[in-house]
């Protein structure tokens, strides 16, 4: 990319390569449930117990309004999420989690966490942090995530 240490082309190289590697890996730990990375990733949204707008879920998992529709039908069906009118506003609809889902989230994100252990690479909150700035400056609108390298949100 860059004959320069630490050129902005390196940051996007390395940035984009990890995520790369770490979804595959990810993506083996799942394939035993069944479960895509985008699946994970809105059980992970999900398991904070408020539920969520559609739209909030389409943002966060990255997917179109069209895609996530299909796979939380997916997981409906697999009865890990449910959907209700949010009391709020009779416009939109919230997932949340059902109890099996938060049973099944709990499990996988153990073996999840296994797994990036194994590589000697825990959830450091210093790296989380300060990709969440970065993603904070790159997008300031967007409220700041706190979740961990699993996923996972605190």
């Amino acid at each position: 990319m860059s004959d320069v240490p630490g050129a902005p082309a390196d940051l996007l190289r390395s940035l984009t390569r990890a995520e790369r590697l770490l979804s595959r890996r990810l993506g083996a730990v799942l394939a035993d449930d069944e479960l895509t990375t985008e699946a994970w990733r809105v059980l992970c949204l999900l398991a904070d117990g408020q539920g969520h707008p559609m739209s909030e879920v389409s943002a966060e998992a990255s997917l179109p309004p069209g895609t996530l529709t299909k796979l939380v039908d997916h997981l409906v069906d697999r009865n890990l999420v449910f959907r209700r009118i949010d009391p709020l506003d009779r416009r939109r609809i919230r997932a949340y989690l059902t109890a099996r889902g938060r049973r099944e989230h709990a499990r996988i994100e153990e073996r999840v966490r296994a797994s990036l252990a194994d590589l000697g690479v825990p959830a450091d909150p210093a790296l989380i942090g300060q990709l969440d700035d970065l993603i904070h400056r790159l997008d300031p609108t967007r409220p700041r995530d706190h979740a961990d390298a699993t996923g996972s949100r605190h």
